[in-house]
């Protein structure tokens, strides 16, 4: 069955496109470029939405407006089409009356759902009263070579809307929406950090030494300098570098790329804003981000709520600040207060919750693990997760009662990370401390270790606290979507 629906949808397409092919080729069709609207669908049905029954609109406006074709109804000497152009759709009325008989006969009849058009007219309503543009006159402005799958259900496949975008995009209006919400998410962001004193900065994408991150990059090749490069995963010590020198507030919106596995979270290619400011600290970053969230709610969704995953996040109130020990025993009723720093008892929880532990791991690290395996999934409202260990954080400070500690966040919501930041290391001989260590660590791997940084920091760099936000994942908590690759236009995916 599936093999003759294939066979009968390439007959489809070969037939459309032999048509197609035979229509330019009779009309000498030649892709006009020299039709301009002056209007959109959502324009005219805003501006005509009280002109009453038949009536058209008072002051006999000529409108020119352009779309695709989405649906036609031919009816003899008559007939009916709908376009749709970036904002909505509208409905068209062709008579021969209008137009002329030859073009209405010859041509029209002849175009496909899929082709653009521009069409210039008035407004009337329908007995139906639906608003409609009376047709003066018409123009094939595109001619589609293959059918459009357009349908009451969309286009359902969802490895389709991935690979077809621009399929998606024109059946799908959901999808449209959902990246008018992205662009907007993008504006609103920039907006808020320059209210607030910050400068948008940008960084090398093609690094030498991929810092700022322990994830494996992406590596090309300079022909001209003679030497392998890797493109970034972070930007964040080339941000750093420009605090040493002199500025207080910068962002970053960023392309960044992590050669790792994909998930319905994770895309190689992704998007983040990490932002950095002078004289602060951790507590300062967290209640910015606080106030950006908010910011962003009430200009996109009107309110300060969202509905994700049939649960309503609510960032109207102070986001919740725990530290992994507090969240640990929170969801683990059974040790008590005095035991989150036995060694014994936190490797029995990982065990009793099969976490894969190595003998040689530290209890700071077997807390992390049994975090992130069983913990973080649960947090639902927006929370800061505090406290986390030196050796899973090697450019943040230290906390100052807790020497094994750092003054470092991560903010979960919904059981997705969406942000880390941290107090900055600026002491350059723990910083270079820990870079050797992380080497260590990681034999294969000697990107931590940046001696141009390590001369940054010894030229001063301020008390600062950073930031980054991955902006993909925001985004689909604020459009309610499940996988990542909803809501970026072309992700990462497997050779067809």
């Amino acid at each position: 069955m599936k093999v003759e629906k294939k066979n009968k949808k390439i007959s489809e397409t070969k037939k459309m496109k032999k048509n197609s092919i035979k229509y330019i080729k009779k009309n000498n069709f030649s892709y006009p470029n020299n039709f301009c609207p002056n209007t959109t669908c959502k324009n005219i049905l805003k501006k005509y939405k009280f002109i009453k029954e038949k009536h058209k609109n008072k002051k006999n406006e000529s409108l020119k407006i352009s779309g695709r074709i989405i649906k036609i109804r031919i009816m003899g000497k008559a007939s009916f089409c709908e376009i749709k152009d970036m904002t909505g759709k509208i409905q068209i009325y062709i008579s021969q009356k209008y137009i002329k008989k030859n073009f209405y006969e010859n041509h029209f009849k002849k175009w496909n759902i899929g082709d653009i058009i521009g069409v210039c007219g008035n407004v009337f309503k329908t007995k139906t009263k639906e608003t409609t543009i009376k047709c003066k006159k018409i123009m094939l402005l595109t001619k589609t070579f293959r059918p459009i799958p357009i349908n009451e259900y969309g286009l359902i496949d969802k490895e389709k809307c991935y690979r077809k975008r621009y399929l998606d995009l024109i059946v799908n209006k959901n999808s449209i929406k959902k990246f008018f919400i992205r662009s907007k998410i993008i504006f609103l962001i920039r907006k808020f950090f320059n209210k607030k004193k910050f400068i948008e900065v940008e960084t090398p994408i093609m690094q030498n030494i991929p810092g700022g991150a322990s994830a494996k990059p992406f590596v090309t090749y300079h022909n001209s300098f003679n030497r392998k490069m890797y493109l970034r995963i972070s930007p964040e010590l080339y941000l750093k570098k420009l605090i040493v020198g002199g500025f207080e507030k910068i962002f970053e919106i960023s392309k960044n790329f992590r050669n790792e596995g994909i998930s319905n979270k994770h895309n190689p290619e992704f998007t983040m804003i990490e932002a950095y400011m002078a004289y602060s600290n951790y507590k300062d970053m967290m209640k910015l981000i606080e106030k950006l969230f908010l910011y962003i709610l009430k200009n996109v969704n009107k309110n300060s709520y969202i509905i994700y995953n049939k649960k309503k996040i609510n960032f109207k109130k102070k986001f919740n600040k725990i530290t992994i020990d507090q969240a640990i025993l929170n969801f683990n009723k059974n040790i008590k207060d005095n035991e989150i720093n036995d060694i014994n008892k936190i490797k029995k929880i990982a065990v009793k919750k099969k976490i894969n532990i190595k003998n040689y791991y530290s209890i700071e690290k077997i807390k992390i693990k049994i975090f992130e395996q069983t913990i973080e999934k649960n947090i639902i409202q927006p929370t800061f997760i505090t406290h986390y260990p030196v050796e899973t954080s090697p450019l943040a400070k230290k906390n100052k009662k807790n020497k094994n500690l750092t003054e470092r966040f991560e903010l979960f919501i919904s059981g997705i990370e969406i942000s880390n930041g941290f107090s900055e290391l600026n002491d350059p001989i723990d910083q270079k401390k820990r870079f050797k260590n992380q080497i260590k660590k990681n034999k294969k791997n000697t990107n931590f270790y940046d001696k141009e940084y390590i001369k940054a920091l010894e030229y001063g760099l301020p008390p600062t606290s950073g930031m980054g936000i991955g902006i993909d994942r925001m985004i689909m908590l604020l459009t309610n979507s499940k996988n990542i690759r909803d809501i970026i236009l072309f992700p990462t995916l497997r050779k067809n």
